[in-house]
């Protein structure tokens, strides 16, 4: 499905489409600086750059308006099902953190697998009920991280098989 996604995007500029991939859930920059520097072959600082902005770009807007989104779907027979089972799963996700709240989510959106990014971040932000700005710092900050981390895997990929 993420090739998908990506492939979706293919008409546009490079560093748009790196862009917009980074803010997509699940791939967010985990997927869009492989794509950026393994595919089209873009500057690492560059990808960073576009992937991070990319990814934080939609996380004041899910702190600020995600609870009352699932308080409405969850009160829904079509879409309660789904809410139930984000909200279950960001619970699930937002037990690990709940204990060292800003540092927790800080390291769990720095954590470059597929389900730890901004948006379940943001999710667990929300569900424990964590400050705005200390959400969106938590998150901004562990963004970068997991793109440096990206990144740099990326970078050792490629010298690995001599590119």
């Amino acid at each position: 499905m993420s090739q998908a996604i990506i492939n979706f995007f293919a008409f546009l500029p490079d560093w748009l489409e790196v862009f917009i991939i980074s803010a997509i859930p699940i791939v967010e920059l985990r997927g869009a600086i492989p794509w950026g520097t393994l595919v089209l072959h873009m500057p690492y600082l560059q990808v960073f750059l576009l992937s991070w902005l990319g990814s934080i770009i939609p996380a004041p807007f899910i702190l600020l308006f995600l609870p009352a989104v699932l308080k409405w779907m969850r009160g829904t027979k079509i879409f309660g099902p789904f809410a139930n089972w984000l909200h279950t799963r960001g619970m699930k996700k937002s037990q690990k953190i709940t204990q060292y709240k800003f540092w927790g989510l800080m390291i769990f959106v720095a954590i470059p697998l597929p389900g730890t990014g901004v948006w379940t971040g943001c999710l667990a932000a929300s569900l424990i009920e964590m400050d705005f700005k200390r959400g969106m710092l938590s998150v901004i900050l562990g963004s970068a991280i997991a793109g440096v981390i990206v990144t740099a895997l990326c970078a050792l990929g490629l010298m690995a098989v001599g590119g």
